[in-house]
């Protein structure tokens, strides 16, 4: 019986806080199928009445029944929210409503078709998002997907079926259901149920089974299908093993971890490791151990492990470096994480007495392994994979050898002067200090040369016979031995935790700067601002040239305007580049593809897995290989840099087709408005002039005077409409100049007064206007003609929308810096949220009369008071009614009297 240990408690708290997340949150139940018509719905339904006979509350959002009758009986006795119509295109589309649904807020919903696209004018562009929506407000939801629409998995069924699946779900979507059900039929029953009818109409059907459905194309849906479930399966008995910390190995699912290190002969290991996990169909992992010795690696070493890794992945295996001091216990670490059932290891080529002194690997992955299988197997490379004569490799710089020197010889000064004093354990101690502190400072090599210099040092003036080494008491051989043992341990270990932390410092240096650089782009904007951060961060970690290429509006890659490394130049590497660009695969130096280039090249692959640039690194002039981790990390840094750039894309394409959806629904505003306002005035004029020809004669005076006067009328009306859309459009287009003089605001506001009496003579009878100015109100700089147009429009806004008999107010405050012009009446008021909106061309109130003009006249009103430098805003009044007010600031100093006497 396995034994469970009690959990770690950092994994505990990450469990209760994921938990605490998930707390509010709806439960989600996905009904999975290879493909249509296996009977997921039928399942969910189902389902859903057992649910409904334990008394939860259930409701159909959208269920698609295909016209199937034992699906429509399952559905006929459940509540079903309405569906909401769409148009598109000219056509009516049928689709879930989502509001209606947060509305009724059910225990259970029942949404079919996860990966439908919405009809567009949804709030979300995908069903799968509706669901994310719902599980948000706490709803739990059952719904419905076939294994064609994994993302993950849409290359695959593209090549598998010839058909690109365009209606995918992210797979991190699916990975957060709290229920996977797979529904599971045979192809031939499948295809038995097509050819009755009940999948597909006869038409429809005859052509499925020529194309997607084809008995072939089934079986592969089927083997995705159950083996995403495993996978998920799998998955979640890994959780359930890390929550409950049970270190023993479940062996429901092989899978072979590979252990491999710098020798030619993991080659093979590899090889033979493939051909183990292709007979028993597992997973295969293969690990290398990153021991502080990593970092005393000689070149070619470094180079033949990366050429094992990439071998690895290469053959279908995952690769992952790990970390630490022991080999052993890293790899069983790791193994019982990854729930690993064998180990496959080299056998050992170091001689026994080294194994004896410093351990051996193979004997304590065996020992330590539990119920995981371990399997020793004997590399043989051939004499092309030998390895260079063996030779020992300075990793210090000489200099610090002599600063080890001088650090014991400063110390044997220090002893000299404390020797009466001191005791000779004492002086030990002194020397391990100088000992620890070489290694610390100057690396293993000089701290193994001071130790040998400590003993030395000591036996030469500490021991009898004084400033000899000679020794005349045997037992000093034990203190020597001692002394040289402990000290050499005491500088190997410190070179060891110095290497470490140098390795640290590395793979945190890489972190950082992918997170550093994660968040420069996300608050970035611009194309060329995306490929500077791009460059100068992957430049920093991998200290080489970078350059991203980016295509232009023809297609072809560009530079960018920043000046470009020398490398990419030449034709030859823009080749390699286009390559890369045009297949989406990673080409160039260290690679299998064109590895004559001088650069690294990695294509930018955005969500879609489309290519959106490339990223162009020469990395070392000794064409040194990345390791796979690095490799990995610079994919990473090729993938944050794609999205970014596909975000900008996409934020320029929306603000594109933001501009084209706000011109069109302009375009069709103006012709709707101008159509009819044309026209009325067009037929009043038509209609009197021809009454005028036909009838003249007999027509009276009186009716005659009433046709004239309504053509007059009508022209008049038609002149200012026209004189609108040319002001709106000068406006606009910035022809408009603002002439600034100091004017005095009493006799622009009687200008415009004078004006509208011209054209509405029945003004005082109808809205009696009242003008409140202060007596000391200043000289105001403004264009007369602008601002007399401004009060004009203001009044007839106030005529048009106002009862007969109330009052007009103009009025005007002054304030240092400005002066503020209002017109307030007394009409129904501005609707809530029209305060703002009023001023949008060809915006007419709810409230307004028929014939209310275009709506072009608080927009031009609006437009000559910006221009003016001043603000306008509505507002309703107090008591009822509206209040528009203008600002005008007061800038410079007015001229003197006499200088407008004069």
């Amino acid at each position: 019986m396995d034994k469970e240990q009690r959990p770690d408690p950092d994994a505990l708290l990450a469990q209760v806080q994921a938990e605490e997340s998930k707390r509010q949150r709806g439960k989600l139940k996905i009904f999975f199928g290879a493909a249509a018509g296996v009977g997921k719905t039928y399942a969910m339904l189902e389902a859903a009445h057992a649910q409904r006979n334990q008394g939860i509350e259930v409701v159909a959002g959208y269920i698609e029944t295909h016209k199937r009758a034992e699906t429509e009986a399952l559905l006929a006795g459940l509540e079903q929210l309405p569906v909401k119509s769409m148009s598109y295109r000219g056509a009516t589309l049928p689709e879930f409503d989502l509001d209606a649904a947060l509305l009724r807020h059910p225990a259970l919903l029942l949404v079919d078709e996860l990966a439908h696209t919405n009809a567009q004018g949804s709030r979300h562009a995908k069903r799968w998002q509706d669901v994310d929506e719902l599980l948000e407000a706490g709803i739990n939801v059952y719904t419905t997907v076939n294994v064609q629409h994994l993302e993950s998995l849409n290359d695959v069924v593209a090549q598998i079926t010839g058909v690109i699946v365009r209606e995918t779900v992210p797979d991190s979507f699916i990975e957060q259901a709290d229920e996977l059900e797979l529904i599971d039929l045979p192809p031939d029953d499948l295809l038995r149920r097509l050819r009755e009818g009940k999948v597909y109409v006869a038409q429809q059907a005859e052509q499925a089974t020529r194309s997607f459905f084809r008995k072939g194309n089934l079986i592969a849906l089927r083997e995705l299908a159950l083996r995403s479930t495993a996978d998920r399966v799998d998955a979640q008995m890994q959780s359930y093993m890390r929550d409950h910390a049970i270190a023993n190995t479940w062996p429901v699912n092989e899978c072979i971890l590979v252990c491999v290190n710098p020798d030619p002969a993991s080659i093979q290991l590899v090889r033979a490791a493939r051909r183990m996990a292709t007979r028993l169909k597992a997973r295969w992992i293969v690990a290398y151990v990153e021991t502080p010795a990593h970092l005393r690696l000689p070149d070619y070493k470094r180079d033949r492990l990366t050429h094992i890794l990439r071998l690895a992945e290469q053959l279908g295996a995952e690769t992952v470096s790990l970390s630490g001091s022991s080999i052993s216990e890293e790899i069983l670490n790791y193994a019982r994480t990854r729930n690993a059932t064998k180990i496959v290891v080299g056998k050992p080529t170091r001689p026994r007495w080294k194994e004896l002194l410093s351990g051996s690997t193979v004997d304590t992955l065996v020992r330590k392994s539990g119920l995981i299988d371990v399997y020793v197997i004997h590399g043989e490379f051939n004499d092309s994979e030998s390895l260079p004569p063996r030779r020992l490799v300075r990793t210090s710089k000489w200099s610090n050898y002599g600063w080890g020197g001088l650090v014991i010889v400063a110390f044997t000064g220090i002893a000299q002067l404390f020797q009466s004093t001191l005791e000779r354990s004492n002086l030990v101690m002194l020397y391990l200090l100088a000992v620890v502190l070489v290694a610390v400072r100057f690396g293993r090599g000089p701290s193994i040369l001071a130790s040998v210099l400590a003993v030395a040092a000591f036996d030469f003036f500490y021991v009898p016979p004084y400033l000899t080494f000679a020794v005349s008491d045997t037992q000093y051989f034990v203190t020597f031995g001692v002394m040289l043992v402990v000290a050499v341990v005491i500088s190997s270990l410190t070179g060891q935790i110095r290497l470490q932390a140098v390795a640290a410092r590395q793979r945190e240096r890489r972190t950082a700067a992918l997170y550093s650089m994660s968040q420069e782009l996300a608050r970035t904007r611009g194309q060329e601002q995306l490929r500077a951060i791009a460059v100068r961060n992957v430049g920093e970690v991998f200290e080489g040239e970078v350059i991203v290429l980016l295509p232009d509006v023809e297609g072809k890659l560009r530079a960018g305007e920043s000046s470009s490394p020398s490398f990419i130049r030449d034709e030859a590497e823009l080749a390699v580049a286009r390559w890369v660009f045009e297949h989406g695969q990673m080409a160039g130096q260290g690679t299998d593809t064109l590895p004559g280039a001088q650069a690294l090249y990695l294509p930018l692959l955005a969500s879609q897995r489309a290519s959106v640039g490339v990223l162009a690194v020469y990395y070392d002039p000794k064409n040194q290989l990345l390791s796979p981790e690095q490799l990995h990390l610079l994919e990473n840094f090729a993938t944050q840099t794609a999205l970014a750039i596909e975000r900008d894309y996409l934020t320029e394409e929306t603000r594109r087709s933001q501009v084209q959806i706000e011109t069109e629904q302009l375009r069709n505003a103006l012709l709707s408005s101008v159509s009819h306002d044309l026209r009325t005035p067009l037929a009043t004029i038509t209609g009197a002039a021809s009454s005028l020809l036909e009838d003249g004669k007999s027509l009276s005076q009186e009716t005659r005077r009433e046709l004239l006067m309504a053509i007059y009328e009508e022209a008049g009306r038609l002149n200012r409409l026209v004189g609108n859309l040319l002001d709106m459009t000068r406006l606009e287009s910035g022809a408009v100049q603002v002439k600034k003089e100091w004017q005095p605001l009493e006799e622009v506001i009687g200008t415009a007064l004078a004006r509208l009496e011209n054209t509405n003579q029945a003004l005082n009878a109808t809205h009696p206007v009242n003008v409140k100015l202060p007596p000391d109100l200043p000289l105001v700089p403004l264009d007369e003609v602008l601002i007399e147009q401004v009060l004009i429009n203001l009044l007839e806004n106030a005529l048009k929308y106002t009862p007969p008999g109330t009052p007009i107010e103009i009025s005007a405050t002054a304030q240092p810096q400005l002066i503020t012009v209002a017109v307030s009446d007394r009409g129904p008021g501005l609707a809530t949220g029209e305060e703002k909106q009023i001023f949008d061309k060809f915006y007419r109130a709810k409230s307004g009369k028929a014939n209310g003009g275009a709506g072009l006249g608080l927009t031009i009103c609006r437009g000559i008071v910006e221009a003016h430098s001043g603000q306008i805003r509505a507002e309703n009044r107090f008591g009822g009614g509206a209040v528009f007010s203008f600002t005008l600031p007061l800038e410079g100093h007015p001229p003197r009297p006499e200088n407008l006497l004069g």
